[in-house]
């Protein structure tokens, strides 16, 4: 599985809706991504790891 890049584009309660580099949304629960995030952020996912970058 390939890394992938996301931006955290809204937080709406428990999860958060990610826009990978390639223009796909995705909502992930916040639970499985660093507390520290906030709107604007850029993640790395890595074999289901979201890391901040």
């Amino acid at each position: 599985m390939e890394p992938t890049y996301y931006t955290v584009i809204r937080i709406d309660g428990d999860y958060a809706v990610l826009l990978s580099d390639e223009g796909i949304e995705n909502p992930v629960a916040r639970a499985l991504l660093p507390m520290e995030i906030e709107e604007g952020s850029r993640l790395l996912c890595e074999m289901f790891s979201y890391r901040l970058l």
